[in-house]
């Protein structure tokens, strides 16, 4: 018997139904968010700063640059902040930070490489108004977050301008710190559970367009009309009262007074890590009679501004090139069991050579040798990749005479610094 197909009547009864149905479990969805947001008590939201405190920012930048349109490059960026709270008072304190960026060597294998450092300072209230003197390159993004002042809950939404810092100076001559204000919007989203801990969820979103004012006395072409977006995810930490993590997506356009269009997108997160005091001179003694136990020849150990340096003289490469004879191999296995003991700090990898060749062929060997020894002691699992760093500084900086084959020997050194915060 064939199936009885219903008339157009039958489908419009079928369609409505469905439809009421559709439209009961749509309200029922909302009343239980609606219910569930207004579970959550309205929470005011402030910087907290305790005297001494120390803590790093860590964040890693994929960025792709277009020139006209036109693919240039792939950078991966990483910046580090080490950051000392003093001066606490009631609604404020003084903040001391060292910035640091580093770009990946993409010439020799995988480390990245010391870039520059930007000491700064100023004062940061409760909210997170900043008080800083215009000079400063660093922090980029200032006066974000900037909380109400009032208790919100998830879903509400507020602006504030805060404003970006640019160096310019290597690029485009500026000697001065590019500024340009931006318009940001903010969305409480609510509580989200990242890292074992319970962490407040925030929107943050801005767009930019800035004509620049005309720059006197510069040749150079420089930046005429900024525009992009930036979009960024917040997790806060309450109890400490400030960020744990964000991840950001953005795109900027670069305008130059002479025609050229640069274009930078990418993505970005990063972290804050809590640090602890490095004890250094106990840090040496310890170190030192493991060198002694472990039989690590033509090495010593001593604490300086940046924390505690290793020091290996007479490294041995395969002749003039940065490859790592199987010796050396073997005493970075054994230099490796000191390393792992001190895991929560970074290490610095810097290369030195005797004085022989050019003044650039020392620069450049001494960079691949320091990248050489961080990609092995990657190897060896003692750190991720974010947590060493390399430089190279040729035979400007020796330890004993060069006229000397004992003094060159010294001289053919690799230092690791056990960084402080």
């Amino acid at each position: 018997m064939p199936m009885r197909i219903g008339n157009r009547q039958d489908f419009q009864k079928i369609s409505i139904r469905r439809a009421a149905c559709r439209l009961f479990l749509l309200a029922v969805a909302l009343l239980l968010s609606a219910a569930y947001l207004h579970a959550q008590e309205a929470h005011e939201f402030r910087f907290k700063y305790t005297e001494g405190e120390r803590y790093r920012i860590v964040s890693t930048v994929q960025q792709d640059v277009r020139i006209n349109g036109l693919y240039s490059h792939t950078a991966t960026i990483l910046n580090r902040a080490a950051i000392e709270v003093s001066d606490v008072r009631e609604n404020d304190a003084h903040i001391s930070a060292m910035y640091h960026t580093s770009e990946e060597s993409t010439g020799h294998g995988q480390v990245y490489r010391w870039g520059e450092e930007y000491p700064t300072e100023f004062r940061r209230d409760a909210v997170g108004r900043f008080d800083i003197a215009p000079e400063y390159f660093m922090p980029v993004v200032r006066d974000v977050p900037i909380f109400p002042e009032e208790a919100i809950r998830p879903g509400h939404t507020w602006t504030h301008t805060g404003s970006e810092v640019h160096d310019f100076r290597r690029n485009f001559g500026l000697q001065e710190a590019f500024h340009f204000p931006i318009d940001v919007v903010y969305e409480y989203l609510g509580i989200e559970k990242l890292d074992d801990k319970e962490l407040h969820q925030f929107s943050i979103r801005y767009n930019v367009f800035h004509q620049a004012p005309r720059q006197a006395n510069i040749r150079n072409a420089y930046p005429m009309l900024i525009t992009g977006f930036s979009d960024q995810i917040l997790y806060w930490d309450d109890v400490r009262g400030r960020p744990h993590y964000y991840e950001e997506t953005y795109a900027f356009i670069v305008h130059l007074t002479d025609g050229t269009v640069a274009q930078f997108s990418g993505e970005a997160d990063g972290r804050v890590i809590e640090t602890e005091t490095l004890d250094r001179q106990a840090a040496v003694d310890d170190i030192r009679n493991l060198l002694e136990e472990l039989n690590i020849d033509e090495s010593n150990v001593q604490e300086d501004e940046r924390g505690v340096t290793i020091t290996l003289e007479n490294v041995q490469f395969a002749a003039d090139s940065a490859v790592l004879r199987d010796s050396e191999r073997a005493k970075l296995d054994r230099l490796a069991e000191i390393l792992r003991r001190y895991g929560e700090y970074d290490i610095l990898v810097t290369g030195h050579t005797a004085l022989a060749g050019t003044e650039a062929g020392r620069l450049q060997l001494s960079r691949e040798r320091a990248d050489s020894v961080a990609e092995y002691l990657l190897e060896l699992g003692v750190r991720e990749l974010d947590q060493i760093l390399t430089r190279g500084f040729g035979a400007d900086r020796p330890v004993a005479d060069n006229a000397t084959e004992a003094g060159r020997r010294r001289n053919r050194r690799v230092e690791l610094t056990i960084l402080e915060n």
